[in-house]
């Protein structure tokens, strides 16, 4: 294994991984040797993406999925398996954000926060985590937010999605790790992508989706006898 690619011979899927956060950490998990499936739902981001990854010399699978329909999971989980082999790495990245005071939410907006940013990550657990039993190794990364931590108004759907997809991941971290698997949560702050607004802040102080892939690095890499269960990841300055 090369130095410089110590994530040769592993594979990696990445969720919502055409573009910002996903696209950074998948690119990341490329420049360091992995062969990476990403899913998305828009296919033209994906396939732009697919062609910038594949640059870095390795095997790309990537498909559209919708992270709200557990059978497009469960294909896109299918698919990539065939076209790749056993995951290695799995990052949850995919998500969205509603944000308004919660008595004014719907529940539809209710279910479509939920399903995406909490039920998507049980069930690509769900479908990986035997394959890493079997093989005794293997990272589950979350992407949550501090916003699983602290509260806010507006947030009320966003809020608990992520304070959901927590305690979900610090209970299949005690679930996985006798296995050797380990399972990890990071926790940004405010980065400067499409996702959420930024009005009034300044965008040059904000964490960029580079940093949250750096995190992800940090516990891909780590020593096999270490677990970094949680990385909270603040930006330097307040902007």
């Amino acid at each position: 294994m090369a130095f410089d690619k110590p994530l040769a011979g592993h594979i990696a899927l990445v969720t919502g991984g055409s573009r910002g956060i996903g696209f950074a950490i998948a690119n990341r998990l490329a420049i360091l040797g992995a062969d990476v499936a990403i899913c998305a739902r828009n296919e033209t981001n994906l396939e732009s993406a697919a062609r910038e990854l594949q640059n870095h010399g390795v095997r790309v699978f990537a498909a559209p999925a919708d992270m709200m329909i557990g059978g497009e999971i469960s294909a896109f989980i299918a698919a990539a398996r065939e076209a790749l082999g056993e995951f290695d790495i799995v990052v949850n990245n995919a998500g969205i954000g509603i944000f308004m005071p919660g008595y004014k939410a719907t529940e539809e907006q209710w279910d479509c926060v939920l399903d995406t940013n909490l039920k998507a990550v049980f069930l690509v657990c769900r479908a990986v985590a035997p394959g890493m039993i079997e093989r005794r190794r293997g990272h589950i990364i979350n992407i949550a937010s501090l916003a699983g931590k602290n509260s806010f108004a507006g947030g009320a759907i966003y809020c608990a999605s992520k304070w959901g997809l927590l305690g979900f991941t610090q209970s299949l971290a005690e679930d996985l790790r006798g296995a050797g698997v380990r399972v990890a949560a990071i926790c940004p702050g405010s980065v400067a992508t499409e996702f959420s607004p930024h009005a009034g802040k300044d965008i040059s102080k904000l964490l960029q989706p580079e940093d949250v892939a750096h995190a992800v690095e940090t516990l891909v890499t780590q020593a096999p006898e270490s677990f970094i269960s949680e990385i909270l990841l603040r930006p330097t300055q307040k902007p």
